[in-house]
């Protein structure tokens, strides 16, 4: 599986720390930035993981910022991406499987370490379920040809 990951600087230390347990997976992971604690705009790491999202069919992505709410914000603009800020587990499965969301957003500064890596996992190991979603997820998609 390969992965896109970026985080702005509220958030780089869980995507690094992320990033390093999805290897372990024996996922591909590309790294895209940020890697310190330098303020940066957190719509630049959103935009530029959802474009390789975009361009990348089969897969996923993976940002952090402080809540996820503002990278979330970012990556959702981007035709062809359904970014799911996620707290906790049973989310990290309903977007997986009724909204095939392909990007995951979480935040450092809300969300513990532990849980973290439990949502990382949900999301990695749930499919798509198809049937009535996929209808659901077809608009979504009419959406953003309207744009």
């Amino acid at each position: 599986m390969r992965w896109y990951v970026g985080a702005d600087h509220a958030g780089y230390c869980m995507k690094d720390a992320l990033a390093t347990m999805l290897r372990g997976l024996g996922d591909e992971v590309i790294d895209l930035g940020t890697n310190s604690g330098a303020s940066v705009d957190y719509p630049d790491f959103g935009e530029r993981v959802a474009r390789k999202v975009a361009e990348q069919q089969d897969s996923l992505g993976l940002l952090v910022c402080g809540t996820g709410v503002g990278i979330s914000m970012a990556a959702n603009k981007v035709p062809g991406v359904r970014a799911a800020r996620v707290t906790e587990t049973f989310s990290a499965r309903a977007a997986r499987e009724h909204n095939d969301a392909n990007v995951l957003c979480l935040g450092e500064r809300v969300t513990g370490a532990g849980l973290a890596e439990e949502i990382v996992r949900v999301f990695r190991d749930t499919a798509f379920a198809g049937g009535r979603h996929a209808r659901r997820v077809e608009q979504l998609a009419e959406l953003d040809r309207r744009r």
